[in-house]
């Protein structure tokens, strides 16, 4: 993977205060602290800038042994409409089961959003320096997603129905629950909004969230969104005047534009209000300087064409908002379908918007602004577009460098980009920070049915860094004159964990590369936010270091295996080791005191594993891997003698547990995953299957599974039902 090119923000810092740094408007501006995301091509938001930078295309081109393989009907191959390309999302079926406390049934039920966006929130968290299970309550929600295959076959599915029940069912596909799952998985007390806007969902989502900060209604915000329409590989369909390309290829602004291409992927920004993120020595990557939401109403053509006047006003309301004129931008990034009506509009809206505060082409001084979209490189992500553009442009601000919009050969004539404040970013370029302030940009998304959000980017205020500590290797001790100055090199202790083995020696790796990368955190910062912002897990493990290179060689021999072959360690590092002992046994550490100035930064986060589960399909279509048993019922019809087979056979499924494997004796309801939704479930089923009759009360006691089974058979008996009544009256006239 190509290495992390410096961030411009850090590498550009002048030492000045941080209330300073920003001024007055610091309670009016909200801090991006957090960032993570998914997208074709990119495991993760290092390769997805890597690939923006070098203008590659991450749509996919399918062979037809692909498609044939994931259910794609041979006659709909056949068609010359056929398309087969798609921005891919790999891996969308994998999922981290027991992170989030969902067992085996739960898990193959859960909608693949659902576990995409739970696993985003949580990598974004750590990337905002934030442990994900100990983050202030009054942390918000607000994302969105798409209408998914696999919710359609859930709802559809009488199977799953009689198995888990119709209401765990709908809990766990359908799109409205996206953000109370991450409230409740993490424990976040703030709002908790999904939120539908159609292709503008992300984006709309990061303006509501700012909104709550700004109104105080949370202190941190989760934003953005997910677009899994299906974990299949599956092209699409071009309908002549349709919104796809003929050709698998979004082409915006280019005379061979024929439509976008469909895509999927997730993303999740961690927001917080400036002055607090500039008080609490947050990762600051970006900041928002102003939104605006509007909606077409009825002055469009049509409910699902685009407007001019009120994309206009969003671009004009953000702006506003920002305390900014639009010339102050000098990038936009545009929704850019490639669609011949959706380009033509949004660019005549973009230039009403600009023109007006943009000196008249080929006049003045002022440059072009930049304009492009990220659909050119991964296609169009549909409830996720939003944030993917947002992060795109975060990653642009950081490293000082404008990506080019790809498979450009020539602008349309009819855009009229010449009569326009604006030209196409075709290729890689610097974006230096202007004169008059600093590197600002516009974000657009665009929904179907009206729904326009412009929000205004600006680049991380510039903030002091301490003093770097001295560098063992590099010491002069024959410099009397400078040693006397120099501060003595600190060895600090580099604490890990992870669920698993494998987890942990891929993080120690990670760690290892972002250290010898260029622009890398200080070692007491990457110490700093690895004791104080990462969730303590079983398998663990820790590294001394005094400098970044060594840390980085000591975490490459920790990810390899292989003992440490390095500097003999001096007397100083007793007292870390001793602490690096207490974090192997699981034992409470008292962790020293962070170094002064020390800050919580950007580090590499959690690998997650997880099996592949696939994902519930409608009849028309094949099975996806993995999928195969997870929705048929057992035990069903059988009513032996020993009603405890049976019983035991119901419990297994609605906590996914093998009926056939071991179970420890003392493994209770609640400790094998249960809760009250799946009791209401266990009552009706074992009701409808076996004709017991048990309170739910029962599944709230503290019994072992096989306690309850038996106590769930002992139901049936045929005096059970006048003993539990007399044993009610009893206690009733005992406390009479």
């Amino acid at each position: 993977m190509t290495e992390p090119a410096p961030r411009a923000s850090d590498a550009d810092a002048t030492p000045e205060p941080d209330t300073a740094a920003f001024g007055p408007d610091a309670d009016s501006a909200i801090a991006i602290v957090g960032m993570s995301g998914r997208f074709p091509g990119a495991p993760d938001l290092d390769t997805y800038w890597a690939n923006l930078r070098d203008g590659v295309c991450s749509i996919t081109d399918f062979t037809r042994a692909e498609l044939l393989a994931d259910g794609t009907d041979p006659a709909d191959l056949s068609r010359p409409e056929h398309v087969p390309a798609k921005g891919y999302l790999a891996d969308a079926d994998r999922f981290d089961t027991e992170m989030f406390g969902f067992n085996r049934t739960e898990a193959a039920t859960l909608d693949p959003q659902h576990r995409l966006l739970l696993e985003t929130a949580w990598a974004a968290l750590e990337d905002a320096g934030q442990d994900p299970l100990a983050v202030p309550t009054r942390t918000g929600v607000y994302v969105g997603g798409s209408p998914t295959e696999h919710m359609l076959a859930a709802h559809t599915d009488r199977r799953l129905a009689a198995s888990l029940g119709a209401m765990q069912t709908r809990i766990l596909t359908d799109r409205e629950f996206l953000a109370p799952w991450i409230s409740y998985r993490l424990g976040l007390e703030g709002p908790s909004l999904t939120v539908q806007t159609a292709c503008s969902t992300s984006l709309t989502a990061v303006h509501l969230a700012a909104q709550a900060l700004l109104l105080g209604e949370c202190d941190t915000a989760l934003a953005g969104g997910v677009s899994v329409d299906t974990v299949r590989r599956q092209g699409y369909v071009h309908y002549e005047g349709g919104i796809f390309a003929p050709d698998g290829r979004c082409r915006p602004f280019d005379e061979r534009a024929g439509g976008t291409v469909p895509g999927n992927g997730v993303g999740v920004v961690v927001l917080r209000r400036l002055s607090d993120a500039l008080a609490d020595g947050d990762p600051i990557r970006a900041v928002l300087r102003g939104s605006a939401l509007t909606n077409d109403g009825a002055t469009k053509v049509g409910f699902t064409a685009p407007g001019v006047e009120q994309q206009t006003a969003a671009i004009v309301e953000a702006w506003s908002a920002a305390g900014l004129a639009p010339s102050a931008a000098q990038y936009v990034e545009t929704h850019g379908t490639a669609t011949e009506l959706g380009d033509r509009i949004e660019l005549a809206a973009a230039t009403e918007a600009f023109a007006a505060e943009t000196d008249t082409p080929g006049t003045g001084d002022r440059p072009r602004i930049g304009i492009g979209s990220v659909k050119s490189n991964i296609g169009h992500l549909d409830a996720a577009a939003g944030v993917a553009s947002l992060i795109k442009t975060v990653l642009m601000l950081e490293h000082a460098t404008l990506a080019p919009t790809v498979n450009l050969s020539r602008p349309h004539p009819e855009l009229r980009l010449d009569a326009s404040p604006f030209h196409v970013v075709d290729r890689p370029a610097p974006w230096p920070r202007p004169a008059e302030g600093p590197r600002r940009a516009g974000v657009s998304s665009l929904g179907i049915g009206g729904t326009n959000v412009h929000v205004v980017l600006e680049q991380a205020p510039d903030r002091p860094r301490p003093p770097a500590p001295a560098d063992r290797h590099a010491a002069n001790p024959t410099n009397l004159t400078n040693a006397a100055t120099r501060a003595a090199p600190v060895t600090e202790i580099l604490p890990l964990s992870a669920r698993t083995e494998t987890a942990l020696t891929a993080l120690a790796a990670k760690l290892a590369t972002a250290l010898r990368a260029p622009g890398a955190p200080s070692l007491a910062d990457t110490a700093h936010t690895l004791r104080t912002a990462r969730t303590p897990m079983a398998v663990r493990a820790y590294v001394l270091a005094s400098d970044r290179a060594e840390a980085a060689d000591r975490l490459t021999a920790l990810a390899e295996g292989r003992p440490w072959t390095g500097q003999e360690e001096g007397p100083d590092t007793d007292g870390p080791r001793e602490l690096g002992e207490l974090w192997l046994k699981g034992d409470s550490v008292p962790w020293p005191k962070s170094r002064d100035g020390a800050r919580r930064v950007s580090l590499p986060t959690y690998p997650f594993e997880g099996e592949t589960f696939g994902a519930l399909t409608l009849p028309t279509a094949t099975a996806a891997p993995g999928a195969e048993g997870t929705t048929e019922p057992i035990g069903t019809g059988t009513r032996p003698d020993d009603l405890t087979p049976a019983v035991s056979a119901i419990l297994a499924e609605a906590l996914g547990l093998d009926e056939n494997a071991p179970i420890a004796p003392e493994t209770t309801y609640f400790s094998a995953g249960g809760d009250s939704l799946t009791a209401v479930h266990l009552v009706g089923r074992l009701r409808d299957d076996l004709g017991i009759d048990v309170p739910i009360t029962l599944f709230l006691e503290e019994l072992t599974l096989q306690e309850l089974a038996v106590r769930i058979v002992e139901a049936k008996e045929p005096d059970a039902a006048e003993d539990s009544l007399d044993a009610l009256l009893a206690e009733f006239e005992a406390e009479e």
